[in-house]
């Protein structure tokens, strides 16, 4: 078995060298610490930069989320979730929350007003939709048009909701003509996601 050689004096960092790594380490936890830790762990978000990367709803979260675990602990015991299983469904719930929709367009028509909302889409592409009207019942008319071809998806007259999704069986606009034949403002809530490249929108 060999020994392994004495290192020379002058390969070994000097005193100087040790001190510069020890506090660039220092400041580089400091910096994890005030960016990452406390934001993410204890919603203490100092910098600001937490709340733009999203951590500091992660320690909002993760903190009420320890709160209602104890109030549950002390009201049911051992039937309380687990905290860790809680922070990640509770994450998940979120992160779906904020992928459900790509787009949500809200306008207000007037008695007697019309709008279009279309999908610039290619033939294959699906969309999904979801809209809702208050303020009284309002007519519809799902088409799409493009390539010298057309086709009626669904039409209705007095609705006040729909969901579905739109499969472009050509390249083209597919969308909505409403028009509101009510006595009142109705105001049009429109959530859309999937594969469109463009939203139009004619008022």
């Amino acid at each position: 078995m060999r020994n392994a050689p004495k290192p020379r004096l002058e390969d070994l960092p000097t005193k100087a060298q040790l001190f510069r790594s020890t506090i660039a380490a220092a400041i580089g936890a400091v910096v994890i610490l005030v960016t990452v830790y406390l934001p993410a762990e204890h919603a203490i978000d100092p910098t600001g930069l937490g709340r733009v990367t999203g951590l500091t709803e992660m320690g909002e979260i993760k903190r009420e989320l320890a709160e209602e675990a104890a109030r549950d602990a002390e009201i049911h015991g051992d039937q309380s979730l687990n905290l860790i299983d809680a922070v990640f469904a509770a994450l998940f719930n979120v992160a779906q929350a904020q992928e459900a929709w790509r787009d949500e367009v809200t306008f207000t028509l007037a008695p007697g007003a019309t709008a279009e909302i279309k999908l610039v889409m290619e033939a294959g592409m699906t969309a999904t939709y979801a809209w809702t009207a208050t303020g009284g019942r309002i007519n519809f008319d799902l088409h799409a048009h493009g390539e010298g071809k057309s086709i009626d998806y669904s039409r209705g007259r007095g609705e006040t909701a729909g969901e579905g999704s739109i499969e472009a069986p050509f390249a083209g606009e597919h969308g909505w003509f409403w028009r509101n034949r009510d006595s009142s403002d109705i105001t049009v809530t429109l959530q859309l996601r999937g594969d469109y490249s463009e939203l139009k929108q004619i008022y």
